[in-house]
């Protein structure tokens, strides 16, 4: 099965307290660091994401670009994100995907419910992005404690003498 989460960005933005912040001084780096996490959140569950953004905040024609394996959309002049988010919610509907929404417009969220994707509002991802960047670090901890196995049978002892001189002390 198929699985698609479309983001409103500018929504989770003006939600997300850390991105809401940022966006006061930096509204590209706000952007930026929406898209590293939801990288983050597409190499780890597999979903693929694809982030729009309202072409009001981005002068110039509407553009589709990869970032991080990400589909990020800038809608056209006179398009909100909404509109785009409907309309790709109609055209990739099948029997073998499963679309899920992340936005906190209420009325956005009815509408695509009723459109047959699923609604995943800005907290339920913050808390979902939280969770998987907890298991991230566990992944990470857990692999640096992973110490380094040689197939010679040697002691540990030898082991970190060998470390030793591979590293040039002595």
């Amino acid at each position: 099965m198929r699985r698609v989460l479309l983001v409103d960005g500018y929504n989770i933005i003006g939600d997300w307290p850390e991105l809401r912040e940022l966006q006061l001084t930096d509204l590209e780096s706000a952007r930026d660091l929406l898209i590293k996490k939801m990288a983050e959140y597409q190499a780890y569950t597999g979903t693929e994401v694809t982030v729009i953004f309202d072409a009001h905040m981005v002068p110039g024609l509407g553009k589709k670009y990869q970032n991080y394996a990400l589909n990020i959309i800038y809608t056209r002049e006179k398009e909100t994100a909404d509109e785009r988010i409907e309309r790709l919610v109609i055209e990739w509907k099948r029997i073998d995907t499963q679309i899920y929404v992340a936005t906190s417009d209420f009325v956005e969220q009815r509408v695509i419910f009723a459109s047959g994707a699923y609604r995943k509002s800005a907290r339920e991802l913050r808390t979902e992005m939280n969770q998987i960047e907890r298991g991230i670090a566990k992944e990470v901890l857990q692999t640096k404690k992973a110490k380094a196995k040689t197939k010679l049978p040697i002691t540990e002892e030898m082991a970190e003498i060998f470390e030793k001189w591979r590293r040039g002390k002595k």
